[in-house]
């Protein structure tokens, strides 16, 4: 948990999206030092792609720049309230479609029209039947060498840490793991070809957090599974937040 019902209700009725989201770049210094520092670098192999798909983009943090990579961007969210947001923020912006989806189905979307399918920061409060709908549906959703960029809990993997008084579980999801993740993938026809295990406002041994990313089977991309764990995720944020004051002439 939580679940599709308590995300909405939370994104939906009882957040104060006052600052937009950018407050979760707050470690980074700003979205954008998170972006150019963190995000890209991990996405560059597959960006600029003719066509996205981001789920869940919350008040468009990461659409901003998204939409300058692709020259078709389709976000959804399960909270009416975000897509009208994004609607607004990037009103100008007519390669755009928004749609407002029940937390799972991807039926707006048509099959083999994807080149890239992104999803930051949302999906770790999602459960693992949650991820494995989407990725069912994704692997007919792509293009044969379309890829995915899935950010999403691994807490189920670390259950003990939730009797430590001092650990953070910043509402991750308890049931999802890499594991299943991989597993998901090979039952629906997509191979899971890259694992990066995070911390996420905890120690470095804390690896709750999960960046997968997903391609076709025999796709231009496929490769063996390569895992690693990186516990001084939190750490290398912190050191860009240094920077941004710096070289950060774009934010207030």
């Amino acid at each position: 948990m939580p679940s599709i019902e308590e995300n909405q209700t939370m994104w939906q009725n009882n957040y104060n999206w006052e600052k937009q989201g950018n407050e979760w770049s707050q470690t980074w210094g700003t979205p954008r030092m998170e972006w150019f520092a963190t995000l890209l670098p991990r996405l560059q192999s597959f960006v600029p792609a003719n066509s996205i798909l981001e789920i869940a983009p919350g008040y468009g943090r990461w659409t901003h720049f998204l939409k300058d990579l692709c020259k078709k961007l389709t976000v959804v969210d399960l909270s009416a309230q975000c897509i009208q947001a994004c609607q607004k923020r990037f009103s100008e912006n007519t390669h755009i479609t928004y749609h407002v989806n029940d937390g799972k189905s991807l039926d707006m979307i048509e099959d083999n029209s994807l080149d890239f399918v992104f999803s930051f920061d949302s999906l770790v409060h999602a459960e693992d039947a949650v991820l494995e709908t989407y990725l069912d549906q994704l692997s007919h959703k792509l293009k044969k060498d379309g890829a995915i960029f899935m950010h999403h809990s691994n807490l189920g993997s670390r259950l003990d840490l939730l009797k430590k008084p001092e650990f953070e579980r910043a509402w991750r999801d308890t049931t999802m793991t890499a594991e299943k993740f991989s597993i998901f993938c090979d039952s629906t026809g997509l191979q899971c070809i890259s694992q990066e295990l995070i911390n996420w406002a905890n120690p470095s041994d804390c690896l709750i957090d999960c960046f997968s990313i997903a391609v076709p089977k025999n796709s231009k991309w496929s490769r063996p599974l390569q895992i690693s764990e990186n516990g001084h995720f939190m750490a290398e944020a912190k050191a860009v937040s240094k920077l941004a004051p710096l070289y950060d002439f774009h934010s207030k």
